[in-house]
Formats: structure tokens, sequence, C-alpha cells
């Protein structure tokens, strides 16, 4: 059994505020408004088994975790993004439980920062 991975890489997220500066809060800020809506739209994709939205919405909500740092969530982003492009849904809901859950994680942690 693998252990669960880190919510944040610090060691990339720190590079990653050195170079926002002043400006990494704003980027948090924009993280979690985007978030939101992605997260509603896989939600609704989801409902609608709309892969194609689903795709889309994963794999942009994928690059959004993944400039954060959110190793984790990124690749439950990546799950979903796969489960899409093989056509299904199946097994999604399950999916997007955990995406929210660790999406809430990360969003604690960045708040701690």
């Amino acid at each position: 059994m693998n252990a669960p991975q880190p919510s944040l890489n610090y060691v990339a997220l720190k590079e990653v505020q050195g170079v926002m500066g002043d400006d990494f809060p704003l980027l948090v800020e924009v993280f979690f408004t985007d978030s939101v809506k992605l997260l509603t739209a896989i939600q609704s994709a989801l409902d609608e088994g709309n892969t194609d939205s689903l795709r889309w919405a994963a794999h942009s909500f994928k690059g959004s975790a993944g400039n954060m740092s959110a190793t984790a969530l990124a690749a439950l982003c990546h799950e979903l993004e796969g489960l899409a492009s093989s056509g299904t849904i199946v097994g999604g809901g399950h999916l997007m439980t955990q995406l929210v859950d660790e999406y809430e994680r990360v969003k604690s942690a960045l708040e701690d920062i």
C-alpha cells in the first residue's frame, strides 16, 4: 500500500513564492476562485455524463493544481482526465469525493502559509 502524497510540495511552492514575490497572495486567491469554478464544472460534467467537459475541466484543474505545487490534487485530476479520455465516467463520483477532500486540504495548507 502506498503512503498518501502530501497535499503540497513545499520545496516547489517556495520557488513559486520566490518568483511571485508580493504577488503570491494574489496567485493563491486566483487559485481558490478558479478551483471553485473548476470543481463545479467537474461535478456538472459528471452529472451530465459529458466526458469532453470532464476531460477539459479536469485538465484545467490539473494545471492549476500543478502550478500551486498541489501534487496529490494534480494526481487526482489526472485520474479524472484519464477516465474521461477513455470515454467513461464510471468511478468519477468516487474520484470527485477524493478531489473535493484533497482540495480542502490544499486550501487549508495554503491559507496557513
